[in-house]
């Protein structure tokens, strides 16, 4: 008997496929051109093989902003991740209590990222915003736009600020998750709070933790629009990330073949880094 298959199924999903091709396929080979092309104007190209790429391989100025990047990114996980399972974990839950906490948790993701931005430009100006007054009546010399000490510190807590509540909902969502069996079990054997911790809710959580890591490593290694509304990526190119440096070169210098040969390189480093950290977490938590 030979079985028949239907695959006019394939028409429903044609119109997703056509969206995805348009909205990201055809961008992307529009900047593969670009990368192994160069062009002296009026939309005469020649070819330029992979001569960009290795301009910005052997560029100082792209590992710099790589290395700010990766110390970024590294700092940002090392602080939310901790941090978001900490509030998680304090969460009620039960009662009245747990929707005003998911409200307030949500809040700051539901602000856009240019008004992020904004808000904490204003809130640490020396002048009139309310962190930049307080700090010097304190007697302390804070300056994001002339220190680059203060412009980092401003950058990442406007970040933790903003992104932590993510790992907050995404740790609560673990925690809820979890059977009142394990808890009256651990009661029984009379595990302390540590105990409780380490053997039943972090490896329960250990999938939502995996999301958790590889959006905000993505997102930090992203970032784009709040250092640039706070600081510009200022002072100098303290705060100058590869996503800024990128905008710069394609933008402010109209160099399109080495922004387009970055670019890519970007995107690749962001794939295999995160290819990375799911491959590691998976696998522990797999041994687990």
């Amino acid at each position: 008997m030979t079985k028949t298959w239907n695959n006019r199924a394939w028409f429903m999903v044609l119109p997703v496929l056509l969206l995805v091709a348009f909205s990201a396929v055809i961008p992307l080979m529009t900047v593969v051109n670009y990368s192994v092309q160069d062009t002296f104007g009026n939309n005469v190209f020649f070819w330029a093989g992979t001569e960009w790429y290795q301009d910005v391989l052997s560029s100082d100025r792209f590992w710099n902003a790589m290395g700010r990047n990766l110390a970024f990114s590294a700092i940002i996980l090392a602080i939310e991740i901790p941090l978001g399972i900490f509030i998680a974990l304090n969460m009620p839950r039960k009662g009245w209590g747990v929707p005003i906490c998911l409200v307030l948790m949500a809040l700051p993701l539901l602000i856009p990222w240019n008004v992020v931005g904004t808000i904490w430009q204003v809130f640490g100006r020396i002048d009139i915003g309310l962190l930049g007054r307080t700090l010097a009546a304190m007697g302390i010399d804070y300056n994001y736009v002339n220190d680059p000490f203060d412009a980092w510190v401003t950058v990442i807590v406007m970040d933790v600020w903003h992104w932590t509540s993510l790992v907050v909902l995404l740790s609560y969502a673990g925690l809820v998750s979890i059977p009142d069996a394990y808890y009256q079990a651990a009661r029984i054997d009379g595990a302390s709070r540590w105990a409780i911790f380490r053997y039943i809710q972090l490896p329960k959580m250990n999938r939502v933790l995996l999301i958790a890591v590889l959006l905000r490593f993505m997102d930090s290694f992203m970032i784009y629009t709040e250092p640039f509304v706070v600081t510009g990526g200022g002072p100098g190119n303290t705060t100058t990330f590869l996503s800024i440096d990128l905008v710069k070169l394609a933008i402010g210098e109209f160099n399109l073949g080495e922004a387009a040969a970055m670019s890519i390189i970007y995107f690749l480093i962001i794939l295999l880094l995160s290819w990375v950290f799911y491959t590691v977490m998976t696998n522990a938590g797999s041994e687990k």
